[in-house]
């Protein structure tokens, strides 16, 4: 059977969600974006050009018709600029599915929580479906379910770090207690930390500079798109029990 997931009433087969920065040009993205299988992809509003004809635009190289187009908040500091950036992106390519981040300051990019909870509440009343940003904390991660948020996406570690999930039980406890998708966002380095993101129970993982960095995007772009399979399917097929001492795997009783 096909392995599917859904946000706000829309169902995807690829569980892996890539971003559209970094890349040295469009051609790259592109290819890197078609090796991952990613049928997402986020899209920086106030970076990337997907509205001006008159200069080279990303959806000439990636088919909105084809892949869908997460437009996200990077760079919004304060929940105002937030919900103004989602705003024109609705105007410009008629969005509703978007990722919000409220960054707290540039040295961690960590969310502002108050902000992003606040951001969160006015565009869930104004009909957007946000995918939220956040935190790994189940209390934070229930707090913007309630508020609207269609899927909560804890970070594993800082934008852009490359250090993997640094707290695999917070992110185990989001999952336990979230009724909406739950994605890792942030912190990717390689492929062992999307398996891990996937053995926890996590629905997704979206990733930007582990692919876009990597000294061969292509293949990090697979790389990322079998770990993420490799981990669903050892989510699904539930690991062995932890032991604290060896345990054979051949009897020693009868040996000859």
């Amino acid at each position: 059977m096909t392995d599917t997931w859904s946000v706000a009433g829309r169902t995807f087969t690829s569980r892996l969600i890539v971003g559209t920065g970094k890349y040295k040009d469009f051609e790259q993205n592109a290819a890197a974006v078609a090796a991952s299988g990613a049928e997402i992809v986020t899209v920086a509003v106030r970076r990337v050009n997907v509205s001006d004809p008159t200069a080279p635009m990303l959806t000439d190289y990636i088919d909105p018709k084809k892949i869908t187009y997460l437009p996200n908040t990077a760079g919004c500091f304060n929940a105002d600029d937030a919900i103004r950036t989602l705003r024109l992106a609705r105007e410009a390519g008629g969005w509703d599915l978007v990722k919000l981040e409220v960054l707290g300051e540039a040295k961690t990019l960590y969310p502002n929580m108050r902000e992003t909870l606040e951001a969160t509440e006015v565009l869930a009343k104004e009909g957007f479906l946000p995918m939220v940003y956040c935190v790994d904390d189940p209390i934070a991660a229930k707090q913007l379910e309630d508020a609207g948020a269609v899927a909560v996406m804890p970070l594993g570690a800082p934008i852009g770090s490359g250090l993997g999930i640094q707290n695999r039980v917070t992110i185990r406890l989001i999952v336990e207690g979230a009724s909406v998708p739950v994605l890792v966002d942030a912190g990717v380095g390689t492929a062992s930390d999307a398996a891990v993101a996937m053995e926890l129970g996590c629905d997704g993982v979206l990733m930007n500079t582990a692919i876009a960095e990597a000294k061969d995007p292509i293949r990090m772009a697979r790389a990322m798109k079998l770990a993420v399979e490799a981990g669903r399917d050892a989510y699904l097929s539930g690991r062995m029990a932890l032991r604290k001492y060896a345990d054979p795997s051949s009897p020693l009783a009868g040996l000859i």
